[in-house]
């Protein structure tokens, strides 16, 4: 079968799915599924934060998506809240979304930086349960 263009830009730029990771994969094919970007980032940024090494609680995605055309910025991160909903519901603790069509990602393809961690995930109850559902 021959590789999507997506999955040669990816490999192109040096990024792989990671067997090892299933929640960066669960990620990288639900949002492949349902926007059909024509760029697409998924990095895990749990180890800038307070959480054992090896979690996938803390992510930052960046989607250029036709589908983004004419649509809000926040109805944007509704859509990429939707299809991620399992994960966001049960293994991750952040999401940094950065939405944008292939013109403005044409015209800016600059990114933002994550903040530092302030350990915000020490005083979240819930956050044992996600890193464990994460490994499940």
């Amino acid at each position: 079968a021959a590789s999507s263009p997506l999955r040669v830009r990816l490999a192109h730029i040096g990024l792989q799915m990671e067997p090892d990771r299933p929640v960066e994969a669960a990620v990288r094919t639900k949002l492949t599924q349902a926007l059909q970007p024509v760029h697409l980032e998924v990095l895990n940024e749990s180890h800038m934060h307070a959480v054992p090494k090896g979690s996938e609680s803390h992510f930052r995605v960046r989607v250029v998506s036709q589908q983004f055309e004419g649509v809000s910025l926040l109805q944007r991160h509704r859509l990429v809240n939707e299809a991620l909903k399992d994960e966001l519901s049960t293994c991750i603790h952040a999401l940094a979304i950065e939405a944008k069509t292939p013109q403005q990602w044409d015209s800016n393809p600059t990114v933002g930086k994550s903040p530092p961690c302030l350990g915000g995930s020490k005083h979240d109850n819930t956050m044992a349960d996600k890193l464990k559902a994460g490994r499940d």
